[in-house]
């Protein structure tokens, strides 16, 4: 049966490769559709859980799972053979950077490699990982043709950028869908694909401008707050909040859209994407001044926050940052969620160990670091308690994540020092423990 018929009398079958903080969502927005999906992970602990009922993402409660699994129409598998069982797969695998900050699309290639072992005629393959514009036509497609078909003839091939923001409150299913295929077929069916479970679809030209939609909305924001981290430098010599200044300038209806600045960037999108795009624009002989600068700016925040936690200590507690006790409030890589990819606190704390800090860290939702490739010598490192006791112990506090469950009142009446890079203590009586904003 054609692709085309199964999506007119919906038995279209879904597989959703990567059942991460893209594609477990994902695969429940199909669900509820109606339709039978298949999540594949080369995890097994991941599947181990979904089999269980059991979920692995704050976010997403485990009453989904379960519901979901209770059906007959999801099951969760490590097994890629099944691959030849669904008509329409969405990849949703990781595209972090490599050592040299150049795009590693590694999980790409090997999962596309797999499609093209079980893959069969008329079936739809989308990329949803963010990548740079080219990806699909030049990566994907030809691993997929070494298995003896042709792209828009014999299977059908499309991109379409995930836009998930965890933690935010934005129900999947309503977040409009971008989709942009090879051909005029392929950028039709993944079209109506995603109406069936998206409340809105928008088709754009080609892949290329697909892929392009999603990184320009990242580099879209990396600028932005690129250009508030900066902001922030000189407004502080020059004695101004610059949160004052933001929340004044958000009043005018009009020219202004308010970013925050940080501790640095965090997540899977904002500190990796625009290098994608950088990379690739070189490949034409064109230099991006732009995005290259914010990356310079943001890179540089989490030095700037250790030095002014340096200095504040040396101010207020007459001390040097060697030696010196410090716990880290929140190191997920932003607020209300248990993510710590790319995660500004873990350099943080990697530069105060490195300067002769001790530190410690308390997160409601990470009671503990697990090993990431940068920063290793974290893993293992658990969430200390939030009480009196523990918190006053340290010779400062250092807030690098704003969760919206922790009582800032009484960590600011229980600690000797806060710096505070999130201005999460804005409604706190400033009479207790010396706040810095850093």
């Amino acid at each position: 049966m054609k692709f085309e018929d199964r999506l007119s009398d919906k038995t279209v079958r879904i597989g959703v490769i990567g059942l991460g903080y893209v594609g477990l969502p994902l695969v429940h927005v199909f669900w509820q559709a109606g339709l039978s999906a298949v999540g594949f992970d080369v995890d097994p602990g991941k599947i181990e859980k979904l089999t269980k009922g059991e979920t692995y993402i704050k976010h997403f409660a485990s009453d989904n799972v379960q519901v979901m699994n209770a059906s007959g129409r999801f099951r969760a598998t490590t097994d890629f053979a099944e691959l030849a069982d669904v008509d329409a797969v969405l990849i949703c695998v990781p595209t972090p950077l490599n050592p040299a900050r150049e795009p590693d699309l590694s999980y790409v290639t090997n999962t596309t490699e797999m499609i093209a072992r079980h893959m069969h005629r008329d079936m739809l393959i989308v990329l949803e990982s963010t990548t740079y514009p080219g990806t699909t036509t030049e990566v994907v497609q030809p691993i997929l043709e070494e298995s003896g078909f042709k792209g828009g003839t014999d299977f059908l091939l499309a991109f379409s950028p995930e836009r998930e923001d965890p933690g935010s409150g934005y129900e999947t299913r309503k977040i409009p869908k971008i989709v942009g295929g090879i051909d005029e077929r392929s950028g039709h069916a993944a079209e109506q694909l995603y109406a069936l479970a998206f409340a809105e679809v928008h088709r754009v030209r080609d892949t290329q401008t697909a892929e392009a939609v999603k990184i320009t909305e990242n580099i879209f924001r990396a600028v932005n707050i690129a250009l508030v981290n900066e902001l922030k430098v000189a407004y502080t010599k020059m004695g101004i909040d610059v949160w004052d200044v933001i929340d004044a300038a958000k009043t005018k209806p009009f020219g202004f859209m308010p970013f925050y600045p940080g501790p640095g960037l965090g997540g899977h999108c904002i500190p990796i994407d625009p290098f994608y795009l950088s990379w690739r624009a070189r490949k034409f002989n064109v230099d991006t001044h732009f995005i290259e600068l914010a990356g310079v700016v943001n890179r540089a925040m989490p030095q700037l926050v250790v030095d002014t936690l340096d200095g504040a200590l040396t101010r207020h507690a007459g001390r040097a940052l060697k030696g010196a006790n410090i716990l880290i409030m929140g190191v997920a890589y932003k607020k209300t969620v248990d993510d710590l990819r790319e995660s500004p606190a873990l350099e943080i704390m990697q530069i105060i160990q490195q300067s002769g800090g001790r530190i410690a860290f308390h997160d409601p939702y990470i009671p503990e670091i697990l090993p990431t490739r940068e920063h290793g010598n974290l893993a293992g490192m658990k969430s200390v308690k939030f009480d009196e006791p523990t918190v006053s112990k340290f010779d400062a506090v250092l807030i690098a994540t704003d969760h919206s469950n922790v009582d800032y009142a009484s960590l600011v009446s229980w600690s000797k020092l806060v710096v505070d890079t999130r201005n999460a203590t804005k409604s706190v009586h400033r009479g207790g423990a010396r706040i810095v904003s850093a």
